[in-house]
């Protein structure tokens, strides 16, 4: 089962995904801001009032005049909503003491100095107003209460003397919660399509350049990256283009060295074989004619180690168990002892003769070294595996990777005097990293070498 992945793997889609949550908390702290300044000032225009009134019934206003005609109405007002009293007086209502702290800094900041403040809030059922009475009767609403807040407020002045003060609480500012989630929606939609428009213009080339990377690594050759997209990625662009073309400038010129070395070789080693023929003696003969045919082998397996990744073969569809059981009925024709095991249907996209010679090599050495071979083909998981196995002493498990270095025969396990090159297992790992595969060593629990080719399905 495969786990959700959350973060994206891609560039495009972490930098999206990173600006989205820069913008979340940014947007986060301004609520965060907003809110406390909302709260202030609410806190400020419940308190102003009766903080007022409780001043102008003190009468130590700096600004105070005298006062006529609407002003002798709101003052007449206002003395009816205070009381003096010379005992504590209780209030009724939950407490406030957040009134109460900014009172005394309101009182503090015209130079009055109180001794002890005391608020509460609590609620009346107002009159209806004639307008809304007015109102009801035209649009046939149910009549029903008003019900307001009212704030007092009282403030011992002098020591044993209090002044009680009351005034209605104003409407609360309206929630700004759903405006601040739209505008945060705005602002990413605004933000992030032309981001997402950027990063696809910036992942694009990007992408391009990974899949002829990709490609040069399997096959050797690719076509050129379109140069396009930022000045940055197109100076990768631009040097990966030249990289590529300096590599293939280079493997082709490796391949026409090693054309001309084959060619060169092979002249001289034709040359020793007609020499041999006017030697009398029949077992030198016979000696001279296997060491030529043992550096011709040899140098047909440098020759295609060299040409490892550039094979003019093309891919196509193969059924892999076909292919073993055809090895192995050759083997088998020239008398080795090499038998195939009932195995899997395998189908994949290979180079035939070069999965040929791979499996050739396993069994060759496996019949050397191994004395029996063992072929099967098993295909589960998404992988395809043609396994050689033998009855040999094995490998020891330190030099396992040893073994599929060039030229390189740990003769201290195989046979001495039957040994080769030491190209075999080289040459097979080339061609599995030509096809995506790999080459596995390990051995038997029963005693033995198990060689596994390894290829993707």
């Amino acid at each position: 089962m495969k786990q959700l992945r959350l973060w994206p793997q891609s560039l495009v889609g972490q930098i999206i995904i990173l600006v989205a949550i820069a913008l979340f908390v940014a947007q986060a702290i301004n609520f965060g801001l907003l809110l406390r300044e909302r709260n202030r000032v609410e806190l400020t225009s419940q308190t102003a009032p009766v903080v007022y009134r409780v001043i102008n019934a003190l009468d130590i206003r700096p600004d105070r005049r005298p006062r006529r005609g609407d002003h002798e109405q709101e003052e007449e007002r206002d003395r009816r909503n205070v009381e003096f009293s010379t005992t504590r007086p209780v209030l009724a209502g939950k407490p406030r003491p957040d009134v109460e702290t900014r009172a005394v800094a309101m009182f503090e900041d015209i130079g009055l100095t109180v001794h002890s403040v005391v608020a509460t809030e609590d609620s009346r059922i107002m009159p209806q107003r004639r307008w809304e009475q007015i109102r009801r009767r035209a649009t046939g609403e149910q009549p029903g209460d008003r019900r307001l807040g009212r704030l007092s407020l009282a403030v011992e002045y002098e020591p044993g003397k209090w002044v009680t003060a009351m005034a209605r609480i104003g409407s609360r500012p309206p929630r700004f919660g759903g405006w601040l989630v739209a505008q945060t929606l705005i602002l990413n939609v605004i933000v992030l399509i032309p981001l997402l428009w950027m990063g696809r213009r910036f992942a694009r080339p990007l992408k391009q350049l990974t899949g002829s990377a990709r490609q040069f690594a399997k096959t050797g050759a690719a076509d050129p990256v379109e140069e396009s997209g930022p000045g940055d990625v197109r100076q990768l662009t631009t040097a990966f283009n030249a990289m590529r073309a300096r590599i293939i400038a280079m493997l082709d010129e490796k391949d026409r060295m090693l054309g001309a070395i084959g060619h060169d070789l092979r002249t001289p080693l034709a040359s020793l074989r007609v020499r041999t023929e006017s030697v009398e003696d029949e077992g030198e003969r016979a000696r001279m004619s296997e060491t030529i045919e043992e550096m011709n082998r040899m140098l047909d397996d440098i020759l295609s180690l060299a040409r490892a990744g550039r094979s003019s073969e093309t891919a196509q569809k193969v059924d892999l168990t076909s292919l073993a059981d055809a090895v192995v009925e050759d083997f088998i024709e020239l008398g080795s002892p090499v038998d195939m095991i009932d195995s899997d249907r395998a189908v994949a996209f290979v180079r035939a003769q070069q999965i040929r010679r791979a499996l050739r090599n396993l069994i060759e050495n496996a019949i050397v070294y191994g004395d029996r071979a063992h072929v099967s083909v098993q295909h589960q998981d998404g992988m395809i595996r043609i396994i050689v196995a033998d009855e040999g002493p094995g490998i020891a498990e330190d030099k396992m990777g040893e073994m599929m270095e060039p030229f390189t025969r740990l003769e201290g396990s195989r046979n001495r005097e039957t040994g080769g090159a030491g190209l075999g297992l080289a040459l097979v790992r080339a061609i599995m990293a030509e096809h995506g595969g790999a080459l596995q060593l390990a051995n038997r629990p029963g005693g033995g070498l198990e060689a596994s080719l390894v290829l993707p399905a």
